[in-house]
C-alpha cells in the first residue's frame, strides 16, 4: 500500500501551508507536484484520485492547499493569482530539500495555469500536465462576472462559487490582469507539456 505523509512548509506571505505527500509502497520514479482548482483544495476528489493513480505507477505525489483554503494559513481575500504561483515554486522548493525536487508538474483548472508559471522557476521539471486549464488567468474572473461591477466600484465583493462563498478584491482581478500572457512562449524547450481538456477530466471526477 501507499504510504500518505502530512506535510507542512511556509509559502506566499510567509504563511504555513498545509500539504499530504503520498508515497509509493516500492522503488519511486519520480516526484510529482499537483496543482488543485480555483478555490478548491488538496482533496478535492480529481486531485486524490490522479495522485492515486500516479502513485500506482511508482510517482510520488505532493498535494497541498494554497494560502488561505483547506488547512492552510493566511486569508483568501489577500490571495490572487501571483501569491499561487509563489506558493508553488515554495512547494517545489519544499520538495527539493526535504525529498526529491518534483520533475512533473500537474495542475487542474487555474492551478493548471499558475503550473505554467511557475515551471520557469523549477529547474527540475522535465513535463507539465494541465486539465481544463485557461489559457489567459483573466479567464477565472468569468466564475464571477455578475459581481466584477461590485468589485470595481466597492473594491470588495462576496461571491458564491461551488455553493461557497468567498471574498474577492479587486486587487485579484487586477493581478489577473496583469499576469503575463507570453509565459508559455519563456518556458524551456526541453519541457514537455500536455494540455488535458475539460471532457477528459470527467474520467476523474
Amino acid at each position: 500500500m501507499s504510504k500518505k505523509i502530512k506535510v507542512s512548509f511556509t509559502g506566499s506571505g510567509e504563511h504555513l501551508l498545509a500539504g499530504l505527500l503520498e508515497v509509493p509502497s516500492g522503488s519511486i520514479r519520480a516526484f510529482a507536484l499537483f496543482a488543485h482548482c480555483f478555490t478548491c483544495g488538496k482533496d478535492v476528489v480529481a486531485a486524490s484520485r490522479i495522485s492515486r493513480s500516479l502513485v500506482a505507477q511508482g510517482i510520488a505525489v505532493m498535494r497541498f492547499d494554497f494560502t488561505g483554503l483547506g488547512n492552510s494559513d493566511g486569508d483568501f481575500s489577500n490571495t490572487n493569482f501571483s501569491s499561487n504561483v509563489e506558493d508553488l515554486i515554495s512547494a517545489a522548493n519544499f520538495l527539493r530539500d526535504q525529498y526529491v525536487a518534483p520533475s512533473l508538474l500537474i495542475g487542474h483548472s487555474l492551478g493548471g495555469t499558475a503550473i505554467l508559471h511557475a515551471a520557469q522557476e523549477i529547474p527540475d521539471a522535465q513535463g507539465v500536465v494541465t486539465i481544463g486549464s485557461p489559457a489567459k488567468a483573466i479567464h477565472v474572473s468569468k466564475q464571477f462576472s455578475v459581481d466584477l461591477e461590485n468589485i470595481n466600484i466597492n473594491g470588495s465583493a462576496v461571491v458564491n462559487l461551488a455553493g461557497r462563498s468567498f471574498t474577492i478584491k479587486k486587487q485579484f482581478l487586477d493581478d489577473l490582469q496583469s499576469s503575463s500572457e507570453k509565459y508559455i512562449s519563456k518556458l524551456r524547450k526541453a519541457l514537455l507539456i500536455l494540455v488535458v481538456y475539460p471532457e477528459v477530466c470527467n474520467l476523474f471526477l
